[in-house]
């Protein structure tokens, strides 16, 4: 590919994660809107507030394939070298970027998108699978002994940038997945306050906030 097709994929990867899973699963299973009650936020946490188990599980599906795929794609046409090699290395880094931006901040709903943590951990097995495995791994620990999804995720997005530098060294790519979980914190920034005041809600409680 040239330089001009290659920056394309960034655009392009903007759009893929503007695709909210929340909002399009249900649409397709006759659910309300999820920007419309709980927290608001068009996320699978949020949704499970309808007590549809499964389109909980298919939002967060979505939302990680979404991920998963726009890096993925990205690293087929960049070629196998692409987290090493200079062009592809930085073109990666802003794929990585954009496909996260756009869940954040979706153009086909009005800008108003999820927290991120399906969405990262998509991206964070696109880019290697061990490393998706660790902060996964992460994630499970602190939800399973701790009871709070939002502590999870935060511990995750603290670990996530660690275990790429412990498996890859100082690379571009370290720097953008650094910048992704900078964002999910911010975006969890409501759940950091309720935990520091002893208000957050458990996994499994019936107004869990994350």
């Amino acid at each position: 590919m040239t330089l001009t097709l290659d920056l394309l994929l960034i655009p392009l990867a903007y759009l893929i994660g503007s695709i909210s899973f929340a909002v399009v699963v249900s649409k397709c299973m006759n659910l309300p809107d999820p920007h419309s009650y709980g927290s608001g936020n068009p996320g699978a946490t949020n949704v499970l507030r309808t007590g549809n188990k499964l389109a909980a599980g298919l939002t967060f599906l979505g939302d990680a394939l979404k991920g998963y795929f726009a890096v993925m794609l990205a690293r087929l046409l960049l070629g196998d070298q692409s987290l090493t090699s200079s062009l592809g290395s930085w073109v990666l880094c802003g794929v990585v970027l954009a496909v996260f931006l756009g869940h954040l901040f979706p153009i086909f709903h009005g800008f108003k998108g999820g927290k991120g943590v399906a969405t990262a951990c998509g991206i964070l097995f696109g880019v290697n699978v061990i490393l998706g495995i660790a902060t996964l791994g992460t994630w499970i620990i602190v939800a399973v002994f701790m009871r709070y999804s939002s502590l999870a995720a935060l511990a995750a997005a603290v670990f996530g940038p660690i275990y790429f530098v412990f498996l890859f060294g100082f690379q571009p790519m370290g720097i953008s997945l650094l910048v992704v979980c900078l964002l999910l914190i911010w975006r969890h920034r409501s759940n950091i306050q309720n935990l520091l005041n002893g208000t957050e809600s458990r996994i499994g409680s019936k107004k869990n906030k994350t």
